[in-house]
């Protein structure tokens, strides 16, 4: 039995932007979509500030029944199941991702500074999460399979360290692509203190370690259409500008053996990136 594609839900703008593409992502797949609704239950709330069990649940339930509406509407051969969970969101989030396939998340729109805002919770399940998280922010480039907007966006960006490369994020970016049938660019970069006599000579080499590291890829995923691109320069500022016409972004995040830990790469991606962004945990 395959896992599901799970969303968390709050009724906020950004979760109704992660539900619609976890339900094309879902569909997809053939895979279930799971949603769950977590509730934090604060043990000291203060007069007008308290909110009851009852008035907490009846919000659950709307919550969940709108988002179900909404999922059917857009989707109504998927198959859906609900749940609200009585924790913190942080810790339901990180549950739900152990038994899904991906977990899916939304985070908010343009803050007080440039670029987009993901909180307290988006980052420790982006940091802690064992499974692949995606985020989705309202106002990104849909890439939902079936969708206008998606069939415009027609590649997805992986970010690429060609002296670690590791076979969960290939895996992961590799079978996206090849499920939307889109072109993959898989970007490279590197710092570059030579000077300009040794510039050319270094472009080729790293172009021949980029193609050297994909080359076993191509051959397991012969259907995949994919464009590789090395240059000197920071990592970050290539993959935002790389991503402007993306349906996704692919970056990984090692897991740490003791405490939580998130690259400055796949920092900056998650908070500028112009589309949803796939944070793949590796060894």
């Amino acid at each position: 039995m395959s896992l599901p594609v799970t969303v968390g839900v709050d009724g906020s703008e950004g979760s109704v932007a992660a539900l619609d593409w976890a339900a094309d992502e879902a569909a997809l797949r053939g895979a279930g979509l799971r949603l769950v609704y977590a509730t934090r239950w604060a043990q000291h709330q203060l007069g007008a500030m308290r909110v009851s069990h009852e008035d907490r649940a009846g919000d659950a339930v709307g919550v969940l029944a709108a988002a179900e509406q909404r999922v059917r509407d857009r989707r109504p051969d998927l198959a859906v199941t609900a749940d609200e969970i009585e924790d913190a969101p942080n810790s339901v989030l990180l549950a739900a991702a152990a038994e899904s396939e991906l977990l899916v998340v939304g985070s908010h729109g343009l803050g007080s500074v440039r670029g987009f805002v993901v909180g307290s919770v988006g980052q420790e399940v982006v940091a802690d999460s064992k499974r692949p998280v995606v985020l989705v922010r309202p106002g990104d480039k849909e890439s939902g399979a079936g969708t206008a907007e998606g069939r415009g966006h027609r590649k997805v960006v992986l970010g690429l360290d060609v002296t670690d490369v590791k076979d969960e994020l290939m895996e992961f970016a590799f079978d996206f692509a090849r499920r939307h049938g889109v072109l993959l660019e898989i970007v490279h970069t590197w710092h570059a203190p030579f000077t300009q006599h040794h510039k050319a000579a270094e472009d080729a080499d790293m172009a021949s370690a980029l193609s050297h590291a994909v080359r076993p890829y191509r051959d397991r995923f012969p259907a995949v259409e994919v464009s590789e691109v090395s240059a000197p320069g920071r990592a970050a500022e290539h993959l935002v500008e790389a991503v402007s016409d993306a349906r996704l972004v692919v970056v990984g995040r090692r897991r740490a053996v003791r405490g939580s830990h998130i690259g400055s790469v796949t920092h900056a991606l998650i908070h500028h990136a112009s589309c949803p962004v796939a944070v793949v945990p590796h060894s």
